[in-house]
């Protein structure tokens, strides 16, 4: 045999084991967020539900979805653990606002222009743009003759029956 009729089998392999690799090393994070879960922590699981954790045994996790209901999940149907800020965010509505903590930066640059004297003139005229108005009348005789010279359109209805 030679290499040229090994190779695609060496190339499949090959795909094969980088596959298996990045799963593996997928399903090590999932259990490596699992196993840092203590109670208070908010979690998803993996049916959408929002809760807090109280209690974490070997194989379950005990969580309190709202108030006098307590819930008892396997430890694989945790989705995620979500951070404090996240989790208020989506359960409360609780945004953490963040501009308060900084200056504020307007969203125009107006207002970082104003000297606070409303003593200047405002331009209210208006601006050519170059068009003639239709109002004052075609702009040559060349044009006016040509208009009248043309049969006018109607709305089909028409007398001459």
């Amino acid at each position: 045999m030679s290499l040229l009729t090994l190779l695609p089998f060496i190339v499949l392999i090959g795909a094969m084991f980088l596959m298996t690799r990045s799963a593996k090393k997928k399903q090590q994070q999932a259990a490596d967020m699992r196993n840092q879960m203590q109670p208070g922590s908010g979690i998803r699981t993996i049916g959408g539900m929002y809760a807090t954790v109280k209690e974490v045994n070997e194989d379950t996790v005990l969580v309190d979805a709202g108030p006098g209901v307590d819930l008892l999940f396997a430890k694989n149907a945790i989705g995620a653990v979500l951070t404090d800020d996240e989790y208020n965010r989506i359960v409360h509505g609780v945004e953490h606002d963040l501009k308060s903590d900084a200056d504020l930066v307007p969203d125009d640059a107006s207002s970082l222009t104003e000297t606070g004297d409303s003593a200047a003139p405002a331009d209210d005229k208006a601006v050519d743009l170059g068009k003639k108005d239709t109002a004052d009348g075609p702009a040559d005789e060349a044009t006016e003759a040509k208009t009248d010279a043309e049969p006018k359109k109607t709305d089909g209805d028409s007398e001459a029956k």
